[in-house]
């Protein structure tokens, strides 16, 4: 036998859908069984109070018999006059038990010396004569107190709630014992089918929950489970199918996001295949070039060997300056990148142009200069308007002037640099903002063609946009437009 564990198959989980209803049907029916068992005992405590208050309304009613005070009749209601004096225990229990009949679920008996003498005139609900040693026992519980409220569980008659007095005549030395019981079963049986009603109730009614529930949650979860089918199918080249949206709930909502997210991923992906793209081809030119001087190389000529090698040096070059633009672009893609710090505007501009005053053969100027402070990220913009500088460096005339400013209007910062150069035809003013697009000027410039696309990405991650300005013939004028932000105002926030 093997030594390694078997496989385990993963167990299969119960769908939210099922779980969301037997949360919702757990939940109720322990709401349904708190409510009806508090419901049912606390109605049931008073019929059994009932039952108490009755039997002790007898027992007054026996004790001024017995007296020959005046008592309420049988309804409790009205005052009732008594009979005169008994004139034997025999006849005062025939007095009690005539006057004092039994209501509904009720029974009565009245026993002489351990014999029973009378029973009520009309037939009860309940005989106790069917239960002689209850009886007995009722005798010997009421030799001390006289009379006793208690419970007892008859094999015979079933639960009762009864009443059991000594009586008697002073003189006549037989002992009479009064007896009245309540029946606590039929007492409480209509608790018991009001409540029997309720769960039949319940249980129907924890259906038509389960019922509706399960269609509705089916109805609330149907995005979902469209969501996952979705998420299922898309894949690393196909990222262009989207959720459809329904309703405006929080599953709507939900549905938002995620195409929202698609939206992005489909982006990312696709400038990473368009960046691959570009960079295959811009590389596939040095490699080229290096790989054809090297195969007609002849190493026995020192000058066509140091030709080569200058050569192939200056492609290098071209391919590490290239390999740096796409760092600084990836890293400038990168908003959360930005470290922001309170800057002088006015001190910015002017190691911007203290930066660009050393190339040669160009004459600079600065028109404006922003003064007050902002929240940037100075070696950001500093790299975004020398970038600018160098572009218009390399596309204008010697010995022409190129003007830099800039200026906070309308709560933007404008960083700008103008030249006198060729000027930006318009079919190409938005290619030129495009990884490695270029215009043909004629001037021999090589250039990665990633210059503008990081001027762009470094204004995006602070929130703004480049603007340009070109008439053909006349030069250029690129300006990066930023939102200013003081300390004061990021605390406010904050």
């Amino acid at each position: 036998m093997s030594d390694e564990p078997a496989t385990r198959r993963p167990q299969r989980r119960a769908s939210v859908r099922v779980r969301i209803l037997a949360s919702i049907l757990v939940v109720t029916a322990l709401g349904m069984a708190i409510a009806s068992g508090t419901a049912f005992f606390v109605q049931r405590e008073v019929e059994l109070q009932e039952v108490d208050d009755h039997l002790r309304t007898t027992a007054q009613r026996v004790e001024g018999i017995v007296t020959r005070m005046p008592v309420a009749d049988a309804a409790g209601d009205s005052a009732a006059e008594q009979p005169p004096a008994a004139e034997s225990t025999v006849k005062l229990l025939e007095s009690i038990m005539t006057r004092i009949p039994p209501l509904q679920h009720d029974g009565s008996i009245a026993l002489v010396d351990a014999a029973i003498r009378w029973k009520p005139p009309t037939a009860p609900d309940i005989d106790l004569s069917r239960d002689e040693d209850m009886l007995a026992r009722m005798l010997v519980e009421t030799e001390a107190d006289g009379a006793v409220i208690g419970t007892v569980v008859s094999p015979e008659l079933g639960s009762l709630r009864y009443l059991a007095m000594r009586v008697g005549v002073e003189g006549d030395p037989a002992v009479g014992l009064y007896v009245t019981a309540v029946d606590l079963d039929a007492e409480l049986n209509d608790v018991d089918t009001a409540f029997t009603i309720y769960a039949l109730i319940s249980i129907g009614a924890l259906a038509l929950i389960a019922i509706v529930g399960w269609f509705v949650s089916g109805r609330l979860l149907r995005p979902i489970r469209r969501l996952e089918r979705t998420a299922a199918r898309i894949t690393a080249s196909d990222l262009g199918e989207r959720i459809p949206v329904v309703g405006n709930d929080d599953v709507s909502g939900l549905t938002r996001t995620m195409n929202g997210m698609f939206d992005r991923l489909d982006g990312a992906m696709t400038a990473q295949r368009q960046l691959l793209d570009d960079v295959r081809h811009e590389l596939r030119t040095p490699i080229t070039i290096l790989q054809g001087h090297l195969e007609l190389l002849d190493p026995e000529q020192p000058d066509d060997v140091r030709a080569t090698r200058d050569l192939a040096l200056d492609e290098l070059d071209r391919m590490a300056r290239l390999v740096k633009d796409i760092e600084a672009l990836a890293r400038a893609d990168h908003a959360d990148l930005a470290q922001v710090e309170e800057v002088d505007l006015e001190e910015l501009g002017a190691q911007v142009l203290a930066k660009v005053s050393v190339v040669p053969c160009r004459q600079w100027a600065q028109q404006l200069r922003a003064t007050g402070s902002a929240l940037l990220d100075p070696h950001r913009i500093t790299q975004a308007w020398l970038q600018l500088a160098d572009n218009a460096a390399k596309y204008s005339d010697e010995c022409t002037t190129i003007t830099l400013g800039s200026q906070v209007q309308g709560g933007e910062l404008h960083c700008w640099v103008q030249d006198e150069g060729q000027g930006i035809p318009p079919e190409a003013r938005e290619r030129i903002f495009e990884r490695f697009g270029r215009v043909d000027t004629g001037r021999g410039v090589r250039g990665s063609g990633l210059g503008l696309p990081i001027v762009a990405a470094i204004a995006a991650s602070h929130g703004g946009r480049v603007e340009l300005e070109s008439v053909p013939g006349l030069g250029s004028r690129f300006t990066i437009v930023v939102p200013v932000r003081t300390g004061a105002e990021e605390r406010t926030e904050g």
